[in-house]
């Protein structure tokens, strides 16, 4: 055997090493982030008893805290989260991709300093708007019971800030499309929707996505504007009231099997479109 057939063949052999190390390191770590999602899923089955246990494995299965689920404020909470998250990703969806079509296509003397500007806005974090978001939202009425609203408009108000990715995108869609579109007596609505919007498929379902997922797991500003009245909570405010000490021993387990119909929309809605999911982002970042 030659001596480059021997170094072709140790070459090889060193990748599938390192191939076999990374996949069995990748399998472990999988392995435990799916540890808690497991146990959650298990213990939602477990009806000897309402309280937390030193055992994983339930000693009686049962849909005895799912049925609890139905019989409980949580119909209502889970709810009030599907159409702050629906509404959100509806209307986040159409300005994001308005704006980013925006900055993409036309050229305008503000342009620029309006885009640097949306980016270091967009720098400082949410908590600081907080305080006067919640007295703005409170003036309105839009807090307690009728925070569902509020949070829609919180959700929204911003959105548009949100360019980058969908703009990245759009970049790489070639102008001689709408300049042909338009040639052809196409307005710029048409041209959007007609052309751009079909060919920027992966885009827009990341938008969706993401302006879905973001409402739907929100717990710090909601249980700041959502308090005292349950008819206001989404459902991961409702949900930690749950786990105050007067009420963990009796809905421990119906809290597991709260975060289980909650997560899974989500995951599903996610694993159906993830390919597009990822090529949403690879596509956007690719030019800005």
């Amino acid at each position: 055997m030659s001596k480059s057939n021997k170094h072709h063949m140790g070459i090889r052999t060193l990748n599938r090493v390192s191939n076999g190390a990374i996949y069995t390191l990748l399998a472990i770590i999988s392995i435990i982030w799916l540890i808690p999602f497991v146990f959650i899923v298990l213990q939602s089955f477990r009806v000897e008893n309402t309280y937390q246990v030193g055992y994983v494995i339930p000693q009686q299965w049962g849909f005895q805290n799912y049925i609890n689920l139905w019989n409980s404020d949580f119909k209502r909470w889970y709810l009030n989260t599907f159409i702050i998250a629906l509404a959100a990703a509806v209307l986040q969806t159409v300005i994001v991709l308005c704006m980013s079509y925006t900055l993409s296509r036309f050229r305008f003397k503000l342009r620029g300093p309006l885009m640097r500007f949306m980016l270091i806005l967009g720098m400082f974090p949410g908590m600081l708007t907080m305080i006067i978001l919640y007295r703005v939202l409170a003036d309105l009425g839009l807090t307690q019971a009728n925070a569902v609203p509020g949070l829609i408009l919180v959700s929204v108000a911003s959105s548009g800030m949100g360019y980058y990715v969908s703009k990245g995108f759009f970049d790489t869609i070639p102008k001689s499309l709408d300049e042909a579109a338009r040639v052809d007596g196409a307005t710029r609505l048409q041209v959007l929707t007609k052309i751009i919007l079909p060919l920027a498929k992966p885009i827009v379902i990341y938008t969706i996505l993401t302006a879905f997922m973001g409402p739907w797991g929100d717990y710090v500003f909601a249980r700041y504007v959502a308090f005292g009245t349950s008819s206001g909570y989404n459902v991961a405010v409702g949900m930690y009231s749950w786990l105050t000490n007067d009420q963990i021993d009796r809905m421990y387990t119906t809290f597991c099997a709260g975060g289980v119909i909650v997560a899974l929309p989500v995951t599903i809605l996610f694993l159906c479109l993830q390919k597009y999911y990822v090529e949403g982002v690879t596509g956007g970042a690719v030019k800005g």
